[in-house]
């Protein structure tokens, strides 16, 4: 077995042991249960990390991205490494605010694709686990892609695509759409109660790679009868944690 094999099958059997373990795992464990050198593993592990397959806890111990774990399916490269470095901060803002937090990123149409998610622990609490796209004009992720997208794709989306309303509060008139993606572009976050579900609202904040550009929007989903009384703190909150993922992903602010 020549080298390049041989890396490819030590990589394969990382993952699948990884797949396997119910707890991460420390590299002298998985040295020893694939019988691989520890430089080597080592270095394929770091590999791995690098490129969002693999995570590493404050421990040193490794997991297998839990985006893989999920029912959308096998997510490799940049999205998976965006939900690596996501995660921590989305579990953070989680317990802060106590309610669930979801990342989503623009697929080529316009619609949120979801790649990972923190949901709240409360006995009440909002989730979803639809794995198909999400449609955009009418969420708080959606409306920060739309907001921060090129004006050129933007008004494409705007043109080509009939709103149909989800429930009596979705705003579906393609002007009152664009006057509210003006406002989520100036203020930085977009708000959005009950327009996608009844009895959920949404808070969302850009999350910027390290370009400058809008990767993904980070979102905090909440039950609507108790969202008025926490509204100012998860809109301070999600614009934080959106904040430290950009920082995280090498984005610099301008001065």
């Amino acid at each position: 077995m020549n080298d390049n094999v041989k890396s490819a099958a030590r990589v394969l059997d990382i993952l699948e042991l990884l797949a396997r373990s119910d707890e991460p795992m420390a590299l002298k464990d998985l040295v020893s249960v694939l019988a691989l050198p520890k430089s080597s593993a080592h270095a394929l592990l770091r590999t791995l990390q690098s490129r969002g397959y693999v995570e590493r806890d404050a421990a040193d111990r490794y997991a297998l991205n839990e985006s893989m774990r999920q029912s959308a399916g096998w997510i490799g490269g940049p999205e998976a490494h965006l939900a690596a470095v996501a995660r921590p901060v989305m579990e953070q803002l989680r317990d802060e605010l106590e309610e669930s937090v979801f990342l989503g990123v623009r697929e080529a149409r316009g619609d949120v694709k979801v790649i990972a998610k923190a949901v709240s622990r409360a006995a009440i609490r909002y989730d979803s686990d639809d794995p198909d796209p999400r449609t955009a004009y009418c969420t708080g992720m959606g409306r920060i892609l739309l907001a921060f997208w090129d004006k050129k794709s933007t008004a494409a989306y705007l043109i080509r695509n009939r709103f149909r309303a989800h429930t009596p509060r979705t705003v579906t008139d393609p002007a009152k759409l664009r006057a509210i993606l003006a406002k989520v572009a100036a203020d930085g976050y977009a708000v959005v109660e009950e327009e996608y579900v009844l009895g959920g609202s949404a808070t969302a904040a850009p999350v910027f790679g390290a370009n400058g550009t809008v990767v993904a929007a980070l979102n905090v989903g909440t039950v609507s009868a108790r969202y008025p009384a926490a509204k100012p703190r998860i809109i301070a909150g999600v614009v934080r944690a959106a904040a430290t993922i950009s920082q995280r992903l090498g984005y610099r602010r301008a001065a």
